[in-house]
């Protein structure tokens, strides 16, 4: 379905002129890369030190920045935070007024969810494959797979395999596409 939108789109564009074509561009971008709370993610990626990009791929794999989204699991938001984890963030960051329906809101998921990327960078000194391995598996498992000496391509679990390539090429592309609206890398 996607695929026929964006040829419908590039034969309107065609027949309107290189304007069009500009404006077909971003609607790709949007349909295939969606972006939305970008003043949230380049705040909340400054201030823990991440590179936006890396938060805004992130959500793509994890709900496809659509708000309301629950897991089997049970995590909800943008960056699918289980209860126990927001809970637990909130206790070690001073959340003090934290409830679970915070979750839903796009300032309090994508906060916590950065706090939690930025632990597991820490925690495994700045390997991106492994804190994204735990992001989705949970650092157990991580530690399992090598830690901080994990390969992406080593990584048992099919699913955390694919969420890890999922996301770095996400990162690659919302980096190219949005670079002005994320702002720089760390």
């Amino acid at each position: 379905m996607i695929a026929f939108v964006v040829v419908a789109l590039l034969f309107v564009a065609a027949l309107s002129g290189l304007d069009a074509l500009k404006g077909v561009d971003k609607a790709v971008t949007e349909i295939t890369y969606p972006l939305r709370h970008e003043d949230i993610i380049r705040q909340q990626a400054k201030a823990k030190r991440l590179d936006p990009a890396l938060v805004a791929a992130v959500i793509y794999a994890e709900s496809g920045f659509v708000s309301g989204r629950t897991s089997p699991a049970g995590a909800e938001g943008l960056m699918q935070i289980t209860p126990e984890t927001a809970r637990d963030i909130a206790r070690r960051s001073g959340g003090t007024a934290f409830t679970l329906e915070d979750l839903a809101t796009p300032q309090i998921n994508i906060a916590y969810g950065s706090y939690l990327l930025r632990e597991l960078l820490d925690r495994y000194d700045g390997d991106v494959d492994a804190a994204l391995a735990a992001y989705n598996a949970g650092p157990g498992n991580a530690d399992k797979w090598g830690g901080s000496q994990l390969n992406a391509e080593e990584i048992p679990f099919p699913e955390t395999r694919a969420y890890v390539e999922k996301v770095l090429t996400a990162q690659a592309e919302y980096r190219a596409r949005y670079n002005k609206e994320l702002g720089p890398a760390p």
